[in-house]
């Protein structure tokens, strides 16, 4: 994909994204809108989202560990994307895993689809995922062993 073709594909999807917002969500105005597009003018926001889409959910201490954030650092990533409303959370025992909200998977695979084909960071990220999760480093590993669900990441 050269520049030109790169360039196209992102403002479509910006085009796509304004649709998806006035279309399926029941309230949108600027405030919102604007919050939104700056989580994706971050990289650290942006590499959190690239790992929670791929792997559904995960909990701070796994994304420092992955991310080698530091723990102040992912938290007030995390809370920018809960209260933009991307995110969600759930308590499982001490744990508190984040998940993208099911309403903004759509839109979130499809910007990562522009992305991942030219970024090496977010294939490294996935890569630490990979590693740590078979080492059985990361709490969502654990949570998988107790519920009997290992899932081999893919890479």
């Amino acid at each position: 994909m050269n520049y030109e073709e790169f360039i196209a594909s992102f403002f479509l999807f910006f085009i796509d994204f304004f649709i998806f917002l006035t279309m399926r969500l029941k309230t949108v105005n600027l405030t919102l809108g604007l919050q939104i597009f700056k989580a994706f003018g971050d990289e650290s926001r942006i590499r959190i989202l690239n790992l929670l889409l791929h792997y559904e959910e995960m909990c701070i201490s796994d994304l420092e560990q992955i991310l080698d954030f530091t723990q102040t650092k992912t938290s007030r990533h995390l809370l920018y994307l809960k209260h933009c409303g991307l995110l969600s959370s759930k308590k499982e025992d001490q744990w508190t895993y984040y998940f993208i909200k099911e309403e903004y998977v759509g839109i979130i695979s499809q910007f990562f689809t522009i992305l991942e084909e030219k970024d090496v960071q977010l294939n490294e990220d996935r890569k630490m995922y990979y590693t740590l999760y078979t080492n059985n480093i990361l709490a969502i590993r654990k949570l998988h062993n107790q519920q009997r669900k290992y899932r081999l990441p893919e890479l």
